[in-house]
């Protein structure tokens, strides 16, 4: 099977777009803190899981409704802003709670408390945030249904080069995701410091916060 021809000025633009910082950037610093490299890792498949769905929908033509529908991609929207705006709050509140328990001991509750000390983050729940932050994104929509199509030449097959593209665009997401949790693995100790992590958790979902509020209040 022929590679489409403009396979490596797309590799160029995919890498670009890939390492820019975003939601899903966030989302994944911020489960390597309560579950290291692994968290991330599994971050990134579930980030990597939605990408696939929302090019397959883009190559069957579906994301048109929500290019074309303004109630549609405003739905998606607020969906998705209120997801972000939901983990940044979550994990500011269990930066609060730490430290109210570490000043307060005596008004402490259980350590089984949602914001006290918690168990590290499993795979299953950090796969179903990366999915569920990457399918709440309109904009991913979007950026596959303009995308794909400018790299696809007049007789090339479409679907069949759009899924050529699609598994060339996921595999330089796997590469970046492997690469970046394979950091963090190596910085684990230095990130779980307790002063190092409390900001690092105060700067995620500070950052999870600001993306939640810009993507509510951005115009369509």
């Amino acid at each position: 099977m022929a590679l489409p021809e403009q396979l490596i000025p797309f590799l160029f633009v995919v890498i670009v777009l890939t390492i820019i910082p975003g939601p899903d950037t966030a989302l994944g610093l911020r489960n390597s803190l309560r579950g290291g490299s692994s968290a991330m890792w599994w971050t990134g498949l579930g980030v990597c899981s939605g990408l696939l769905v929302h090019a397959t929908v883009s190559t069957l033509g579906l994301s048109a409704v929500f290019a074309a529908s303004a109630t549609a991609y405003a739905g998606l929207k607020l969906a998705g802003a209120l997801y972000l705006l939901w983990l940044g709050a979550g994990t500011l509140w269990g930066v609060w709670r730490r430290r109210r328990r570490r000043s307060f001991p005596e008004a402490a509750e259980p350590l089984t408390s949602v914001g006290t000390v918690r168990a590290p983050l499993t795979r299953a729940v950090a796969f179903r945030q990366g999915v569920l932050n990457d399918l709440l994104n309109p904009k991913i929509a979007v950026l596959f249904l303009t995308l794909l199509p400018q790299f696809i030449g007049p007789e090339e097959p479409r679907v069949r080069t759009s899924f050529v593209l699609t598994f060339a665009f996921v595999a330089v997401a796997l590469v970046w995701w492997r690469l970046t949790s394979s950091l963090v693995g190596l910085l684990h100790g230095w990130l779980t410091r307790p002063r190092v992590r409390t900001r690092l958790e105060c700067v995620t979902g500070g950052v999870l916060l600001a993306l939640g509020i810009r993507v509510a209040c951005e115009a369509p």
